[in-house]
């Protein structure tokens, strides 16, 4: 006989599965397995049972789960295992071998295993410690605070013997496997620092150097957004290590045609780090057999000050589809060396309307026009934690050019000359995601005129246009067609054309927003016997609308929460009384009205949210308000409950059918 805590609850003896009955008779049973041979007191089984004020019959329904476990156990020969369900006074006690349950023989696996001293013992026992897992530990039982609290703790434990085989496999040079195993466990618990760290390192030594600092960022906006806090030590340290590692091997290999070649002024000759940490040079300076003048320690070119070339770009977007106006826009802007300045163009447009894989996309696309690397920085403009710090992205940026970290300066303004003296003659891509202001942006351009930035910004950041002759871009939402193209490179050509009606309809209830078309597709992906037209008529349900077009970690009512979060008090009411509008057009008259404010304070503030396009101005005085931005201005403004109601767990949206949840 077999008790399984590790997945669902169950029971077997021999081959036989035993029928252990509803929920709250499976949670009596795994609450007396997660303490065997140990008396359980009643009261203890009741409070475990009833998350609220239990019934007054509560104490006659345990006993009678008892007793009907008790003989469930005896049919399926209990005895014979030297089991029994005894009553101790108001106590229960389950005495029975421990190695009987999965739970205790999976923890006597992992305390056998020894990754680092013995990985080749390890890797065997760790694999058949976590294949007794069946899914999430506690499966079946009642969801009552206690139970919780015992699930989480034995998926510590089996998070733990995951990080200790990826060990093993590390160690034994199998970092593939070690990455895979990372992966699987790093996307159900992205806010685990310490796994993600393992997961970047085992990434990295793969050769996959852009996913694991992809990773990083990845973990560290949502550490910002969820907790607002920044990476812990282990996790900074997995990304600074990375940085210095490429820098390091990419400098190795610059340096080895030098080091083969016959060179009489420099062979036997002594090399030693330069002070920024960057590309070695010879010790001294003398006349080469070719006549020239060797370069003297510490009088670097610009080249050589620059070390090697960093590759930070995030990967490519995932069916990325259209955009190609803005793609040429941004190449016009970025190709442009007639004025002997370092272009920049600001791609700029509302919450989830794809600005980031528009900048990503393109700069892919162009890698090969910046040799000497692409950068890469979230800047956090749009987040519920602080923005980033120039000083943080440009010790980032210094790190991966080479410099070592006891040579960052202290000071954003120090960090930012010495950045751009180092890039000064190279030609560097310089992509900064999501900045709040034009002032966060200017520490960290670049000033040679070989290099290029974009930006991405819900804001139009007038400023850099001003100061900087930014080249703005605008992205606007998607059409009918791209917006069913989407659809169709999301769930397949075939399924769209099944309900081409359908499909137009879903591009309209998403306002056209690529984020809301994946988190619809994301909805029907899960769910593969639906058409299109199930999730229309669901999403039609205005109350339900933003909830339904979340998917885990990300979705539209996130999005433009992080919009609204850095408005003033004053703007933030001008936009939930704009939410109110019968059709999502007025001007400024009618703005005022709906406000109560006077016309001159409203056109000012509809001014602000038309820069941080909350709002679209069509026209001389004629702005619209998205319907999604109403709902979301409306769930704001109310009890805050709209859009997260729950059905009955048959649509998405429920509490059984939707996946993840809505971001709060």
């Amino acid at each position: 006989m077999e008790f399984s805590l590790l997945g669902p609850i169950s029971v077997t003896s021999g081959s036989e599965e035993l029928s252990l009955g509803p929920a709250k008779r499976r949670s009596v049973l795994a609450l007396l397995l997660l303490q065997p041979n140990t008396t359980v007191p009643l009261e203890q089984l009741i409070d475990s049972l009833w998350e609220d004020e239990p019934p007054e019959h509560a104490r006659t329904v345990v006993q009678g789960h008892v007793s009907r476990l008790r003989a469930t156990l005896a049919a399926g020969g209990a005895e014979a295992y030297g089991i029994e369900l005894a009553t101790h006074g108001s106590a229960y006690l389950l005495r029975l071998p421990e190695e009987l349950i999965d739970a205790h023989r999976f923890g006597e696996l992992v305390a056998l295993a020894r990754p680092e001293a013995a990985p080749a013992d390890a890797v065997p026992l760790l694999r058949e410690a976590l294949g007794l897992w069946r899914g999430p530990a506690l499966t079946g039982t009642v969801t009552s605070p206690p139970f919780a609290a015992a699930a989480h703790a034995l998926e510590e434990r089996r998070l733990s013997a995951v990080e200790a085989l990826a060990r093993a496999y590390s160690v034994l040079g199998e970092q593939e496997q070690a990455a895979a195993l990372l992966y699987s466990a790093a996307v159900n618990h992205p806010l685990r620092e310490g796994l993600i760290a393992a997961l970047m390192r085992a990434l990295f030594r793969t050769g996959r150097q852009s996913d694991a600092l992809e990773w990083y960022h990845r973990t560290r906006r949502l550490l910002s957004e969820e907790l607002g806090v920044d990476p812990g030590e282990r996790l900074r340290a997995a990304y600074e290590e990375i940085l210095r590692a490429e820098a390091t091997d990419r400098g190795r290999k610059a340096a080895e045609p030098a080091r083969g070649a016959k060179d009489a002024s420099t062979e036997g000759r002594a090399f030693h780090v330069k002070p920024d940490g960057t590309a070695p040079s010879p010790e001294g300076g003398s006349t080469g057999a070719a006549g020239g003048t060797a370069t003297p320690a510490g009088a670097e070119t610009g080249r050589e000050r620059a070390g090697a070339a960093p590759r930070l770009l995030p990967r490519p977007p995932a069916r990325f589809l259209g955009r190609e106006y803005q793609l040429q826009a941004l190449t016009e802007a970025l190709a442009d060396r007639t004025t002997g300045e370092s272009p920049l163009a600001v791609v700029a447009g509302p919450a989830g309307v794809g600005k980031t894989a528009c900048a990503v996309q393109w700069a892919h696309l162009h890698a090969g026009a910046f040799p000497d690397g692409q950068l890469f920085a979230d800047l956090r403009g749009f987040g519920e934690g602080d923005e980033a710090a120039p000083a943080e992205i440009l010790r980032d940026f210094l790190l991966a050019l080479g410099t070592r970290p006891e040579r960052v300066p202290g000071s954003a303004q120090a960090a930012s000359a010495l950045f751009r003296s180092l890039v000064a003659e190279r030609r560097l891509l310089v992509v900064l995601d999501n900045a709040r202001s034009s002032a966060q942006v200017r520490p960290l351009l670049p000033g040679g005129p070989h290099c290029a930035t974009v930006v991405t910004s819900r804001s139009r950041l007038d400023g850099l246009v001003a100061t900087d002759c930014a080249w703005p871009v605008g992205l606007q939402a998607l059409g009918h067609e791209e917006g069913a193209a989407l659809l169709g490179a999301m769930l397949g050509s075939v399924r769209v054309a099944e309900d081409p009606a359908a499909a137009r309809e879903l591009v309209d209830l998403c306002d056209g927003l690529p984020l809301a078309l994946r988190a619809a597709a994301a909805q029907l992906t899960a769910r593969p016997r639906w058409r299109l037209a199930r999730l229309a008529s669901a999403l039609r349900d205005e109350r339900r609308r933003l909830a339904l077009l979340s998917a885990e970690d990300t979705g539209i009512a996130a999005a433009l929460r992080m919009s609204v979060a850095r408005l003033s008090a004053d703007d933030a009411r001008l936009l939930r009384a704009l939410a109110n509008s019968p059709d999502g057009h007025l001007n400024a008259s009618a703005a005022a009205a709906l406000a109560g404010s006077d016309q001159e304070r409203t056109q000012d503030g509809l001014e602000r949210l038309a820069e941080m396009h909350l709002v679209d101005e069509e026209a001389t005085d004629v702005y619209t308000i998205s319907t999604l931005t109403q709902l979301f201005a409306r769930d704001e403004g109310g009890d805050g409950e709209r859009g997260r109601e729950s059905g009955d767990g048959t649509e998405p949206g429920g509490q059984g059918g939707r996946p993840g949840g809505t971001p709060r």
